[in-house]
């Protein structure tokens, strides 16, 4: 069975965008950057709602070939393309390089891609981690809090059904102020 994790950068009000989508709030300093990039390359297959398919995709298919790409940007665009990805859209028509569309019921497709061989999966997008959160797939959680209030926006969590118990297995501060606290989830 495959691990299933959810982790994003999120505000200390618990936002993964602020209002209008702005994300300005959470450029990662080089060494959280670096350690995304590592947590990254460990996965084999993402799952992306569509707003966060369309953030990642304007961006990463040609991230190496930026002007004044770092090696670790150069690396992740890299990653990125190469990794598989399901997105999951009712309203999208096609998805475009190493990507497939899943228009049906997205807790029924992840639960089968989870029960499959491969690599960790990591789930994006607050909608679709959402449904997969209040489904109890999500296996783990990577909290990563910067220093900011950004007052509404995009929720890290929606509303669940139930209680969810969860395990601290690390910790870790980086520049900046920026907090990593890492859960499994209590099985």
């Amino acid at each position: 069975m495959r691990k299933l994790i959810f982790g994003m950068n999120l505000s200390v009000d618990g936002y993964i965008a602020a209002a209008g989508g702005d994300l300005g709030w959470s450029e990662p300093s080089d060494e959280l950057f670096a350690w995304w990039l590592e947590r990254e390359q460990a996965i084999g297959l993402f799952l992306y709602g569509r707003k966060l398919w369309e953030t990642m995709n304007s961006y990463w298919p040609t991230g190496d070939r930026q002007p004044g790409a770092t090696p670790a940007e150069i690396a992740f665009a890299r990653n990125w393309r190469d990794t598989p990805k399901v997105v999951f859209s009712s309203t999208l028509g096609e998805v475009d390089g190493n990507a497939r569309l899943v228009t049906g019921d997205a807790v029924a497709e992840i639960t089968r891609l989870k029960a499959g061989d491969g690599g960790p999966m990591r789930v994006g997008g607050a909608a679709l981690a959402g449904a997969a959160v209040r489904a109890g797939l999500v296996d783990e959680y990577e909290v990563v809090s910067h220093p900011v209030l950004v007052g509404g926006g995009t929720p890290f969590f929606t509303a669940l059904d139930s209680q969810v118990n969860l395990d601290l297995v690390e910790t870790r501060t980086f520049p900046g102020g920026v907090v990593l606290t890492r859960y499994e989830t209590r099985r």
